[in-house]
């Protein structure tokens, strides 16, 4: 687990934030309609050909999958019955697919509270029951509309959630529009400045939410991330959720909610606090913040080996000196 900054810039054209995802009021609706009118079974059904399409023409995000599917089988090959290839590609693209329906609902329908498994119902009750602010840590792992939609449904909180994909932006836009009665603020943020940061600190203080991702480089480059342990190999994640959560000298949590691939397709509802206030050194701050970081990646990656397909960083995820020796392993070519 390296503790040293990188110093290199990301290829601009490959960073996340370049990849569009698609999606506009209109089919929003078509796919809430589908849902509602033939159910959940009809529309599972009618995604496989749209899957197939992103495995035959998106070839980044398939490559990508298909990178990281591989690198859950070195790491937990016998979670596997086979080597993942090009169909299990299929099946993860299917899942992203099922989970922008979820969005759509976790939106415009009630989420009834018999949908969740709570890995520890003890600690979300107290969650709920704490009138103190809290800083969120989240990821684009499972479905975090569920996590919102799940807490300001079922109690009286505000949640303000800092985006840096203005994609995803233009979604939540999208679906306030469709739900006026939301108590959810989304701000797009590129950095933390110090007006920014105030604003902040003022919902905080007055016992609100404030969400934030920690599983991608910043827009800034990889300057501002530390090297943490994940699925075995080395991965940058962002020093921006720990600065913030200094900041704001408040309690931050980790939440992760996602599907089970069941016949009850519940879905795992799971929060773990991380520190009830960040503490940073002057002498070994960079220290601090990878050991901060890395509980983030260890549970990201536990829930990760339990769902693989949950997994929506349709990117080159690790780091590039890594991914570099395994490029020539981790491409396929559709025959």
């Amino acid at each position: 687990m390296s503790s040293k900054n990188s110093t290199k810039s990301v290829d601009n054209s490959q960073h996340w934030s370049n990849i569009q995802e698609a999606g506009t009021l209109g089919g929003m609706r078509f796919l809430y309609l589908l849902h509602r009118v033939f159910g959940r079974w009809f529309f599972s059904l009618i995604m496989y050909p749209v899957a197939l399409f992103f495995v035959l023409f998106r070839t980044d995000q398939r490559n990508a999958s298909l990178q990281f599917l591989l690198n859950h089988y070195h790491y937990r090959s016998q979670a596997w019955k086979h080597k993942p290839n090009l169909f299990h590609v299929l099946i993860h693209f299917k899942s992203f697919a099922e989970v922008i329906l979820d969005k759509v609902l976790g939106w415009l329908i009630d989420i009834e509270e018999t949908d969740f498994i709570l890995t520890n119902q003890k600690l979300v009750e107290s969650l709920l029951e704490d009138q103190k602010g809290q800083l969120i840590i989240g990821s684009h792992f499972g479905n975090l509309e569920f996590c919102r939609g799940f807490m300001h449904r079922y109690k009286d909180k505000t949640i303000n959630v800092l985006l840096y994909d203005k994609h995803a932006g233009n979604f939540v836009k999208i679906m306030q529009k469709e739900n006026q009665d939301s108590r959810l603020n989304v701000f797009q943020v590129d950095e933390f400045d110090v007006t920014t940061i105030m604003m902040l600190k003022q919902k905080i203080d007055a016992g609100e939410w404030v969400f934030i991702a920690g599983d991608r480089v910043p827009l800034s480059g990889l300057e501002r991330t530390v090297n943490v342990d994940f699925l075995g190999r080395s991965a940058p994640l962002p020093i921006g959720p720990y600065m913030l959560a200094k900041a704001l000298a408040c309690p931050v949590k980790l939440m992760f909610a996602y599907r089970q691939r069941t016949k009850e397709n519940k879905v795992v509802f799971d929060v773990t606090p991380l520190c009830d206030k960040v503490v940073l050194s002057r002498k070994n701050r960079i220290q601090d913040i990878t050991n901060y970081a890395q509980s983030f990646a260890s549970k990201l990656e536990e829930h990760s080996i339990q769902a693989p397909y949950q997994w929506f960083n349709f990117y080159d995820f690790w780091d590039p000196e890594t991914s570099e020796k395994n490029a020539d392993s981790n491409k396929v070519e559709v025959s």
